[in-house]
């Protein structure tokens, strides 16, 4: 096991933190947006990056694990705040018994104090990766000297075999928001969701374990004070609106993603709340 941090020495390259776990297990992350840009578990790359994504800190990383803090969709600030296109600073990273941990900060600036959210903050971000698990968790803490209220997520794309085959379940009587075709208080009625178009929903209060599957292979997302599920998959016609996503790239990709955005976080000052999410390999090549 170990973590290796590697510069960006070309000039254009962005500095990025490569962790090798047990059992073959591999995460990347950048510094920039702390986007972890690769999970590898039981020999598989288990998230999506577009090949058209942008490394070079000119836009967010379109792939990955993108953080939405502290405002998602838009807004009185950029598209999903700026957390995502902040350079993060890596703190400390070390073996633990079942695997690594890294930890990476965000503090505001002189950018962020000037923005539309002025306030002073703290976020330190631990991601912590074993042999099928991979751990990114968030603990948002308020410096200021007033309170402050937040959306964020995980914006994360797995990567899918076929879309087509793919089934999203633990969302049944799930209230949504569907932000494709209208309506806010829509009721999810199938024990297996699949997507064959255009989606962007929001489900509010979910109260277990999600899972994507597809064929042999699952992945579970559990929560840790996250309250909604946003689904989203572009299809064609939006992948070919967006310049760092190919447009035949839709069927390898879906976004399930762990988030409070349906409702708002509040911190008093010097108040604290970890939020955040774990992965796991659950299909039968993890097992192994």
């Amino acid at each position: 096991m170990s973590v290796q941090k590697f510069f960006g020495a070309d000039g254009v390259s962005l500095e990025r933190v490569v962790i090798n776990g047990p059992q073959g297990s591999s995460a990347e992350v950048y510094l920039y947006g702390a986007t972890v840009t690769s999970w590898k578990c039981a020999g598989k790359e288990r998230l999506f990056v577009s090949k058209q994504a942008k490394l070079d800190g000119s836009k967010p990383v379109r792939g990955g694990i993108p953080l939405v803090f502290p405002q998602f969709g838009p807004g009185d600030l950029p598209q999903h705040g700026f957390a995502r296109t902040r350079n993060w600073t890596l703190v400390y990273a070390e073996e633990h018994g079942q695997g690594v941990v890294v930890n990476l900060q965000l503090k505001d600036n002189e950018d962020t104090r000037a923005s539309k959210w002025p306030y002073k903050f703290d976020l330190l971000y631990t991601i912590d990766l074993t042999a099928t698990t991979l751990s990114t968790i968030i603990k948002y803490e308020n410096v200021d000297s007033q309170p402050f209220s937040f959306t964020s997520l995980m914006h994360t794309y797995l990567r899918v075999p076929d879309i087509a085959s793919t089934t999203v379940t633990g969302l049944k009587d799930v209230v949504y928001a569907d932000k494709i075709k209208g309506g806010s208080d829509l009721v999810e009625e199938r024990d297996a969701v699949t997507v064959n178009a255009n989606e962007d929903r929001v489900y509010v209060d979910v109260p277990g374990i999600v899972k994507v599957n597809c064929g042999n292979e699952s992945i579970a997302i559990r929560r840790f004070n996250f309250k909604d599920i946003v689904l989203w998959n572009p299809w064609a016609e939006k992948a070919a609106e967006m310049s760092d996503f190919a447009d035949d790239e839709y069927p390898q990709m879906i976004c399930v993603e762990a988030g409070t955005v349906a409702s708002k976080i509040t911190l008093n000052p010097g108040q604290t709340i970890s939020c955040g999410q774990i992965l796991t390999c659950e299909d039968s090549a993890s097992r192994i």
